[in-house]
C-alpha cells in the first residue's frame, strides 16, 4: 500500500478549510443501521417515520456527522490526523436523496500542544443541518536530521 500522508501542523492556517460533498442513500441508511445496530424506525420503517414531525424517513444525524471525519482523515489534516473531541448539534433533517456538504474550518492552533480547533458544518443545500466544532491532533513535522561528514 502506498504511503499516505496528511498536512504537517507547520502546514496549517487559521481560516483553511475543506469539504467533503455525498448524497445520501437508502442502502447508507440500511447500511449505517446494520453497523451500529440503530434500527430507529424512523430511519428504517416508512410508515413510522410518515406518523413523525419528519414526515418520512430520515438519516442517521452520526452518518452525515461521520462526513466531518472523512475531512479530517483524508482531506485537512488528512491521513495521520487524531480526532480529539467533537461537539455537534443536530439542527434539520437529512432524507434520503439529500446532498449532504461537510465543511470543516480552521479557528484555532495550539501550536504547544499540536491540537487544531475547528468550526465544522454540514448543509443540504444552503440549509445548515449540523454545526459544531472539533479538535484534532496533527502530527508535526519530522526534524530533518543531517548526516555526519
Amino acid at each position: 500500500m502506498p504511503s499516505i500522508r496528511g498536512r504537517y501542523l507547520e502546514d496549517i492556517a487559521v481560516g483553511m478549510s475543506a469539504e467533503y460533498r455525498k448524497t445520501v442513500t437508502q442502502d447508507d441508511i440500511v447500511k449505517f443501521s446494520e453497523v451500529t445496530g440503530d434500527v430507529n424506525p424512523v430511519h428504517l420503517d416508512d410508515e413510522y417515520a410518515n406518523s413523525t414531525i419528519f414526515k418520512s424517513r430520515i438519516a442517521h444525524g452520526l452518518l452525515s456527522a461521520g462526513f466531518i471525519s472523512t475531512v479530517f482523515g483524508t482531506k485537512l489534516p488528512g491521513p495521520g490526523a487524531i480526532y480529539v473531541s467533537q461537539n455537534l448539534r443536530f439542527k434539520g433533517p437529512v432524507r434520503i436523496g439529500d446532498t449532504v456538504t461537510a465543511t470543516c474550518t480552521v479557528r484555532e492552533i495550539n501550536a504547544e500542544r499540536a491540537f487544531v480547533s475547528f468550526d465544522c458544518e454540514c448543509k443540504v443545500g444552503d440549509k445548515v443541518v449540523i454545526s459544531g466544532d472539533a479538535l484534532i491532533m496533527v502530527p508535526r513535522r519530522p526534524a530533518v536530521v543531517e548526516a555526519a561528514e
